[in-house]
């Protein structure tokens, strides 16, 4: 799990190496370790707070007629409760959508939706008493499924198509044709840190509000437009998360918009923390979807013609569906060109928490059904799955010779109209193949089989092509502020938030290059409204790549005003300065850092700098989803073994081997911690993380007892990882590449490979029909159940039974 590479070797004279490039440790692991690192909760609490505890929906749709809180008022501590009435400015939060109330207003639309708060002089007070809280709800019908809801046409946004070629044709010439479902769930974003918002009063009607969020202008905005305030009223911190993964990205505005409106009420701070329980009940998941699909191929395994239906369960709701389909769209292909394909994409609404952000944004529900349908693919031929890969991947090949009017076209081109222009996909693939030893592997897993007649192997590579940039182009900027102090110690501020992802450290890393000054002497303090206006959500794995080199050019700009004043009192250019090691070298002097700065504050010069960034060559029509929506891909490749028990269902990874790329690392360390999280979190999707709405729409699976997460048992002792060492071939900030969400997708080897060890078990050239997550009940049903072929239906508003109903 190590990464080998040593930093270059510096000339003498040096007296330390460059901060990027090296395995600097966490900015805040110290504190962690002894924790002393503060979160929301850990702060001291002024004199006069109060606590907040929701009061939920218990119906999942019905028509909310009244609310009794008299029991609850009656209680000891209790001071008030807060309803939709008493929102003083918009009912409806600022999603862009508009289409959910802060409080529930006349229905109610999930199980779990808040109605509002009970405020007490503790937290359990208030949580107690808002268990007393009466609703009068007159219930009415649900929609609990997809097929239901594609049934009854029941959308939170329109469908979407995207098209390329001709896809029936290319289906009715095909010498081979596939068709299918597929189900994979949803994922609970498990973050170590709960839900929680502070908000704070302050004079003139303005407020701080304390949120542990991913982004603190959203919060800002939605407090603002709750208060019917203008957002320079409203300042928003985080100093760091407890993980966030996507589910703070939203719905962190929630807590924030709904104490605010306590202690707008109150005159008085309020404290909402909702416990694991509530925050299950409450927040949403990663998007469950349903598939449908045909393809067709030819002899080697190469896919001639696609039909895919994409069907995405976004709870009651928009929230972010819409991106979040649109990414599931963008990466159907993953590695793999499309030639003659025709996507149809649905965003339905039903009567379940409002579904939302999480790490690969619907990414991973792209990839996945790709994959399984390679992976079937080479059942139905005989051939090795990674064989059947390989051949459908992007290159250079031609696909049509160009004319006198008509440009050739290679197979190089997405079905959304982008070029691969940084494609690594096999050369990566092929030393995956090698240092994992898949065929060798391969062989001794066939003869395994041949002699275990209850546990059966299976083995998988899958790659990953993931696109990095926010899909909505406008969210592609970011800000920083660096200051440089008398003692010549640096602070950088950005517009970026810490979730423990180590964005802090590479910021700080980046800027002290940009200085020449030691790693120690910079500080990346807490996001702030105050300081770093509109910024982005820390989300789309940019992170590093927006507020890096934010950061980068704001330190530049010092050190441009530091090179001037040197090269004057020097006699030489600015262009001859020389920041490196603490130091600051003329051709005619040489003078440490914090003597220069001593210098230039006496000679007023200004030690301080903004910088802005905004991500260059990207653009995309969101209503035909064309265009250039990303900067660049990130690659990377996973060899997975596993193993099943026939007669249990029960499954275990034996072994895992990763290729990943992360262009020029600029913190190896970091960057390996996130592809092993990365992995292990997709793992859990796939295998364990089982979310079960019952018939009437309450979460069963709402705590740790039922909603099984990975945990150190579940990864494998041999778990290695290698990092592709070639430099981003586009601009980026030191040459590195995005690696939070990337990673994660690479766990589909993992299914895959489960998939492979069914098959090997069956005995048969047939699909494998495997429910996600490969729970020892779905494998145990993939292992019996007998499929039909079956073609797409005309309208994708009749799905197949589901995998479920089938298996039985």
């Amino acid at each position: 799990m190590n990464d080998t590479r040593q930093p270059e070797a510096l000339p003498s004279g040096h007296l330390s190496l460059p901060a990027s490039g090296r395995s600097q440790p966490h900015e805040s692991a110290v504190a962690q370790v002894a924790g002393a690192a503060t979160y929301v909760d850990d702060m001291p609490e002024v004199r006069g707070t109060l606590y907040a505890a929701p009061i939920v929906s218990t119906q999942a749709h019905g028509r909310l007629r009244g609310v009794d809180a008299s029991a609850a008022l009656a209680m000891p501590g209790v001071r008030d409760v807060v309803l939709a009435r008493d929102v003083p400015g918009n009912p409806m939060l600022a999603a862009f959508a508009g289409d959910e109330p802060i409080f529930a207003i006349d229905t109610v639309q999930h199980v779990g939706q808040v109605v509002g708060l009970v405020v007490a002089d503790s937290v359990m007070q208030a949580r107690h008493a808002a268990r007393k809280v009466k609703l009068d709800i007159e219930a009415l019908p649900a929609i609990l499924s997809i097929k239901d809801a594609l049934a009854a046409q029941s959308y939170v946004l329109p469908p979407v198509f995207v098209r390329r070629g001709d896809a029936a044709q290319a289906l009715s010439r095909a010498a081979h044709a596939l068709s299918g479902t597929l189900e994979v769930g949803g994922q609970e974003h498990f973050y170590l840190e709960g839900q929680i918002a502070y908000v704070l009063p302050q004079e003139q009607n303005q407020w701080a509000v304390y949120s542990s969020t991913q982004h603190p202008g959203e919060v800002q905005h939605w407090v603002a437009h709750a208060l019917g305030l203008d957002n320079h009223a409203v300042r928003v911190e985080c100093r760091r998360m407890g993980g966030g993964f996507g589910g703070k990205e939203t719905q962190a505005g929630h807590l924030a918009v709904w104490a605010a409106i306590a202690a707008n009420k109150l005159k008085r701070p309020i404290k909402l923390r909702l416990d694991r329980d509530d925050d299950f009940m409450i927040t949403g998941k990663r998007h469950p979807f349903a598939y449908e699909y045909t393809a067709g191929f030819d002899d080697t395994g190469r896919l001639s013609g696609l039909k895919l239906m994409m069907a995405a369960n976004c709870g009651f709701s928009a929230d972010l569906s819409g991106p979040v389909a649109d990414r599931a769209v963008f990466h159907a292909d993953n590695a793999y060109f499309l030639e003659d394909v025709e996507i149809a994409s649905y965003r339905c609404k039903l009567n379940t928490q409002s579904h939302t952000a999480f790490r690969g944004f619907g990414g991973p529900q792209g990839v996945i059904v790709i994959e399984s349908i390679l992976g079937d693919i080479a059942r139905n031929l005989g051939l090795d799955p990674l064989d059947v890969r390989v051949r459908n991947l992007y290159g250079d090949e031609i696909v049509a010779p160009g004319t006198a009017t008509t440009p050739e076209r290679r197979r190089d081109v997405t079905h959304y109209g982008m070029r691969v222009e940084d494609n690594i996909l096999q050369p990566l693939l092929s030393k995956l193949e090698q240092s994992a030893q898949y065929r060798r592997r391969r062989e001794a897993i066939f003869l395994w089989n041949a002699s275990q007649p209850v546990i059966k192997r299976g083995l998988a590579i899958t790659p990953v092509k993931f696109g990095i940039s926010f899909t909505a182009t406008l969210f592609n900027q970011a800000g920083a502020l660096v200051h440089v102090y008398l003692d010549g110690s640096v602070q950088v501020n950005h517009g970026g938030t810490e979730m423990g992802q180590g964005l802090n450290t590479k910021v700080a890393q980046i800027v002290a290059d940009e200085l020449g000054v030691p790693f120690e002497r910079v500080l990346a303090t807490a996001s702030d409204t105050s300081k770093i206006p509109n910024a982005s959500a820390t989300a789309a794995s940019a992170g590093t790549d927006l507020n890096g080199r934010a950061a980068q050019f704001a330190a530049r700009h010092v050190r441009d005003n530091l090179s001037a004043f040197v090269g004057g009192l020097d006699g030489c250019g600015a262009g001859a300065i020389r920041f490196e090691g603490g130091r600051v070298h003329s051709p005619s002097a040489t003078r440490s850092f914090d003597e220069v700065v001593k210098l230039a504050y006496a000679n007023r010069i200004q030690l301080w700098s903004d910088g802005f960034y905004r991500t260059p060559k990207i653009h995309y029509d969101k209503t035909t989803l064309s265009g250039r929506p990303f900067y660049y891909f990130a690659y990377g490749a996973a060899c997975t073994e596993v193993a099943i028990d026939t007669l249990t269902g029960e499954n275990r990874v034996l072994r895992v081997d990763i290729l990943h790329d992360v262009g020029r690392s600029i913190n190896p360390a970091i960057d390996i911690g996130q592809i092993e999280g990365g992995f292990v979190q997709g793992m859990g999707w796939l295998t364990t993380e089982q979310l079960v709405w019952d018939d009437k729409g309450q979460l069963s699976t709402h705590a740790p007892s039922t909603y099984k997460i990975p945990t150190a048992g579940d990864v494998p002792e041999h778990f290695q990882i290698d990092l592709w060492t070639e430099p981003n071939r586009e601009d980026n900030v030191f040459g590195s590449k995005a690696v939070g969400e990337p990673p994660f997708m690479l766990a589909i080897s993992v299914y895959e490979a489960l998939r492979d060890a069914v098959a090997q078990a069956r005995g048969d050239d047939q699909p494998v029909r495997l429910t996600a997550p490969a729970t020892a009940e779905n494998v145990l049903m993939a292992l019996t159940y007998t499929p039909q072929t079956t073609s797409l239906p005309a309208s994708a508003l009749h799905l197949n039974k589901s995998m479920n109903e089938a298996a039985r």
